[in-house]
């Protein structure tokens, strides 16, 4: 179980969490079920379902658009936590990716909402993105009271999602509670971390040496952690709060803290920014370079104060567990 949680939850009737076969959904499924509570586990398809924490009550809907049915499956429900989106993907193809994003992450979220609100469920945690804010920070970290610039269509569709929520709030009364995560990472992560610790664990020479940049992370056990929070605490409604690990690092700080974990010495070559931005301008990757070199930081004091969190897991803390994971991935 996640540290600093109460060994039971207050909460008299089932959550209710999609994309529960998730990285992050089957955290949350466990831990909300190791705190007493009942939860209904929303999937897809039915091999999800097949990878929810046992214990749980699982529905399969189907793709969550414009025309997912809802009747019966938020029947009781207390609080929705939507997990489920079309996630971001790089060098995406598709001839217009906006109207993909906005189907599942701007309509199918305003579908389920006005669903929850209808039957009668009182509260809706929804995980948006960091890049609700933008994709890069400068010498100050975004915030809540920054203003929103999204660049890309999975952080516009996220941001879009977000004042609709509002939206229905404001008309039903439904307490929305918006959750803004950077990259979170754990056992079972996925994308471009997993290439990270597979490098690092092989003793692959890594081009981070002179970056000096600041980036903010989130270990999935403070993601889950924050998100009980957001059900139970009363002053959450309304709220949208950035949430990190806490102190920022730069590139070759991570690494050199992924090889503390994995038991390896880091192995950083010392190449200018400038040279890696040119390589990416090159081949056709700068965007990918720039999320490497360039700064991405939050400021969570807000989540702090107003509901007294405080992330259970240090970075260090996460990247063990993380690396105690991957041991066994390399092993199987």
């Amino acid at each position: 179980m996640n540290r600093s949680l109460p060994e039971r939850l207050d909460v008299a009737r089932p959550v209710a969490i999609t994309g529960a076969n998730g990285f992050v959904g089957r955290r949350t499924v466990g831990t909300f079920l190791a705190l007493g509570t009942r939860v209904r586990a929303i999937c897809r398809t039915e091999a999800g379902v097949d990878m929810v924490p046992s214990g749980a009550d699982s529905r399969v809907v189907g793709d969550i658009d414009t025309h997912t049915d809802w009747s019966g499956v938020l029947e009781n429900v207390n609080t929705v936590v939507h997990l489920a989106a079309r996630v971001h993907v790089m060098n995406d193809h598709a001839s217009d990716p906006l109207a993909l994003y906005r189907e599942v992450n701007v309509n199918g979220t305003v579908q389920l909402a006005r669903a929850a609100a209808e039957v009668g469920v009182r509260r809706f945690v929804f995980v948006s993105s960091i890049k609700a804010n933008g994709e890069a920070t400068a010498e100050t970290p975004f915030s809540e009271s920054s203003v929103p610039a999204p660049v890309d269509p999975y952080g516009i569709s996220k941001l879009e999602a977000e004042q609709a929520l509002h939206a229905i709030a404001a008309e039903t009364g439904l307490e929305v509670v918006v959750l803004r995560p950077p990259l979170i990472y754990g056992p079972g992560v996925g994308a471009n971390f997993r290439r990270l610790l597979n490098a690092v664990s092989r003793g692959v020479p890594l081009p981070f040496g002179a970056i000096e940049n600041r980036r903010s992370l989130l270990f999935v056990g403070n993601m889950v952690n924050a998100l009980v929070q957001c059900v139970e605490h009363p002053s959450a409604a309304g709220e949208t709060f950035l949430v990190s690990d806490g102190p920022s690092v730069s590139s070759a700080e991570l690494v050199t803290e992924i090889s503390y974990a994995l038991g390896r010495r880091p192995r950083l070559l010392r190449i200018s920014p400038a040279l890696l931005d040119a390589v990416g301008r090159v081949t056709g990757r700068r965007a990918a370079v720039q999320r490497l070199v360039g700064s991405l930081e939050v400021d969570s004091s807000r989540i702090r104060k107003v509901l007294d969190w405080t992330p259970p897991y240090s970075m260090r803390e996460g990247l063990l567990e993380t690396a105690d994971w991957w041991r066994t991935v390399e092993r199987s």
